[in-house]
């Protein structure tokens, strides 16, 4: 038996050392594009995506990290709505509102698409998302777990916004922070 729990504590060690990649560095990830999202330069229509990509490092193996892009009908860019813990660190609100690319890989790991809105009534969608974002009460507090942090801000805007229909999967963790 002692034998059998031993194999075991390596094979769980070996699995954790395998997926700590020692050549994978945040500085240098991929934040690209993933070219999920149309291009606002050609699309006339108002676009709404809620996104969702694995979590950094080990993290990644149970939760994700989310965040919204939206593009306003006729508009050429998209503006992106992020919670992100780091930027506390360096002094500043941890939520962003910016100009951004909409569809960025979460440093090197491909979001996917949680939930999609367009073409007619996404303006007044984004408008709420819009409002909502400027009055999430947790601007400048981030905690990794239980929250606040980006589940957090996605469940928030849910929950301002029902008409969004988003519904976060469990792997957002922070998400019940608002409940």
């Amino acid at each position: 038996m002692k034998s059998l729990k031993l194999l075991a504590a390596f094979v769980l060690i070996g699995l954790i050392l395998s997926n700590c990649s020692f050549d994978k560095d945040w500085r240098t990830a991929s934040r690209e594009s993933a070219g999920i999202a149309p291009q606002p330069s050609v699309t006339n229509e108002a676009i709404l995506h809620i996104y969702g990509a694995k979590a950094w490092g080990w993290r990644g193996w149970f939760a994700i990290h989310t965040w919204i892009a939206a593009k306003r009908t006729g508009e050429t860019s998209y503006t992106v709505y992020d919670v992100v813990g780091w930027r506390k660190n360096r002094g500043q609100p941890v939520l962003r509102i910016t100009q951004d690319i909409p569809d960025r890989y979460w440093y090197g790991e491909k979001p996917r698409i949680l939930k999609e809105h367009r073409g007619t009534g996404v303006d007044e969608l984004i408008d709420a998302v819009d409002k909502a974002a400027h009055a999430y009460p947790w601007k400048t507090t981030y905690k990794t777990f239980p929250g606040p942090n980006s589940n957090t801000f996605s469940a928030w805007i849910a929950k301002q916004v029902p008409e969004l229909e988003l519904d976060l999967p469990c792997s957002a963790i922070g998400s019940g922070y608002v409940d």
